[in-house]
């Protein structure tokens, strides 16, 4: 009786711990994903603002609206997950560079990656959103380019889903119904923000 009954407390005080553990790595993941998701939105109205501070319009450059302020979502090489980047294509060639990007005004590092993926002391962690957040995947309901997606935002207030290659074609890809942005984590978790084309509301979907 003795033997028997020590293995039925073995048996209880594992399944207590198997319960406690799950709870506790399900709650680090959604702490990290709503992390991800308030760090995505404050970043999205750092862009917007920095777009209607920052007038890209120039009547001499047919093809002055690829400068707009974007934020874009990349796959890092060799599957080791996603990130974004904030940045206004001066150069106009379709891919950001370091000093196109954004720097943030309160870390001061540049809100940038490459496809490695790999830390640097002068860019902003948060844009590893696999690494740091365990991120693994997003959806944004208003894509439409060929990759993961990215926002662009005008200095009208008006929010763009791509930007177009060709000449005076400033006004096409508007959005003009609300995107979300959905991260998708390890397991199956989601957070979604919302993007209103109207008013240009920026905040996470309840």
């Amino acid at each position: 009786m003795k033997n028997s009954f020590s293995i039925l407390e073995l048996i209880l005080v594992l399944f207590i711990l198997s319960i406690i553990t799950t709870t506790f790595y399900f709650k680090l993941y959604q702490n990290k994903l709503a992390d991800a998701a308030n760090r995505i939105e404050l970043y999205l109205k750092q862009t917007r603002y920095q777009a209607l501070i920052d007038n890209k319009q120039n009547e001499n450059d047919s093809l002055w609206f690829r400068k707009r302020w974007t934020f874009k979502f990349f796959n890092c090489s060799n599957d080791k997950g996603i990130y974004y980047v904030i940045y206004s294509d001066e150069n106009k060639k379709g891919h950001p560079n370091e000093n196109e990007s954004l720097l943030d005004p309160l870390t001061k590092k540049r809100v940038f990656s490459t496809h490695h993926c790999e830390y640097d002391e002068n860019r902003s962690k948060y844009v590893l959103l696999t690494k740091e957040f365990d991120v693994v995947d997003t959806n944004i309901s208003c894509n439409n380019t060929s990759g993961l997606g990215q926002i662009s935002f005008g200095n009208g207030g008006k929010i763009y889903s791509k930007l177009s290659t060709h000449e005076n074609k400033s006004e096409e890809y508007e959005i003009k119904n609300s995107c979300f942005i959905e991260l998708i984590n390890k397991v199956g978790e989601i957070k979604s923000i919302k993007i209103e084309s109207n008013t240009g509301f920026i905040g996470i979907n309840k």
